[in-house]
């Protein structure tokens, strides 16, 4: 595919040289074989070029250097090869005869347009060199973006391997027993999240399964205090979500929303598609925001980082994320970005 979108490349600049020369000549044919007799060579050349560029070091300045010096020599010897070629496909196409292959004048015809095919070679060399920086800029960014969600994500894990630990540490002495069950739990949440910790994101239904330990571990902590009731649209299920980014969203809504109430409440969980998009909201029927609304006091750490790897996810806005109250009270904490599937 590549030789075809080179041979292409050149046949259009093989007609762009050839067109001041159609409108002052009958014979359209010749002048058009010329063109391409005088380009097509390029095509050919053009991946012998890259394959020396990109076995020709640039570390440093002084390696700049030596490998300018290198193409410099090969361009000589190019220009020699490619005077060649032209001939040889002058003659293939009916232009030129074809003992001036075996003729001095073409190493003479080579030292003539030796500037012009140092240019060209030179042309190709820059673009190439063009790309391949592009690429390793697009590597360099790939990799950032990575590492810096990598970090984000390990910000949660000690931060919820501590709040779980103070919360059976709270029952150990009152209810052993049930302290004991929250280990088995957490456990099984350690062992999810270790599993988890290369990928940046996985399917919506290992997210829940991940999640409904912890609420298991929350539940045994308040008891009938705490109701949790979710609504997850099955075609979602293989959805792509950050891993663990449910569980600091659901303990955000426990720590402020419901545990300063008497009786507690209830937490909604709701993940739908909302046209090319995955819509999760994460509802509470506690104290709600501050007064005034403001979502930033509401906001930390487990909640800033989940807002953080979703944008660093999905950049360009092409995701929302928001906090705000409800009008039968409590807070709704609301998202959507970009819906992909595990298989999709």
């Amino acid at each position: 595919m590549r030789k075809l979108l080179g041979i292409a490349f050149w046949s259009v600049v093989a007609l762009v040289f050839a067109l001041p020369k159609l409108s002052e000549q009958r014979d359209w044919g010749h002048v058009l074989l010329a063109s391409l007799a005088q380009w097509w060579p390029w095509a050919l050349l053009g991946p012998v070029i890259t394959a020396i560029d990109e076995r020709l070091p640039l570390t440093n300045l002084e390696g700049s250097t030596r490998k300018w010096a290198i193409h410099l020599g090969v361009g000589l010897i190019f220009t020699v090869v490619y005077a060649y070629l032209s001939a040889y496909l002058a003659a293939l196409l009916g232009i030129a005869a074809w003992p001036q292959l075996s003729s001095t004048a073409l190493l003479v015809t080579a030292w003539h347009e030796m500037f012009w095919s140092l240019l060209v070679y030179g042309l190709i060399v820059g673009v190439w060199e063009a790309y391949r920086y592009q690429q390793r800029l697009e590597r360099l960014e790939r990799n950032f973006a990575a590492a810096r969600l990598n970090s984000l994500r390990m910000q949660l894990d000690p931060h919820f391997l501590f709040n779980a630990l103070n919360t059976i540490a709270s029952q150990v002495e009152r209810e052993p027993r049930l302290a004991r069950t929250m280990i088995e739990h957490l456990g099984d949440l350690l062992r999810l999240s270790l599993s988890s910790q290369s990928r940046p994101t996985i399917a919506l239904h290992e997210e829940m399964a991940f999640l409904d330990h912890y609420l298991a571990i929350q539940k045994i902590r308040f008891g009938a205090s705490l109701r949790v009731e979710t609504d997850i649209s099955p075609e979602v299920a293989q959805a792509l979500v950050p891993s663990m980014f449910l569980q600091p969203l659901v303990e955000n809504a426990i720590r402020h929303g419901l545990s300063p109430r008497a009786g507690g409440g209830t937490i909604v969980l709701q993940a739908r598609r909302a046209d090319d998009k995955l819509y999760v909201g994460v509802m509470d029927d506690g104290v709600g925001l501050p007064q005034g609304g403001a979502a930033r006091g509401r906001e930390g750490l487990g909640l800033s980082v989940t807002r953080e790897r979703i944008v660093g996810l999905h950049p360009k806005g092409s995701s929302q994320f928001s906090i705000r109250p409800r009008p039968e009270g409590g807070t709704a904490v609301e998202m959507s970005f970009p819906l992909r599937l595990v298989n999709g």
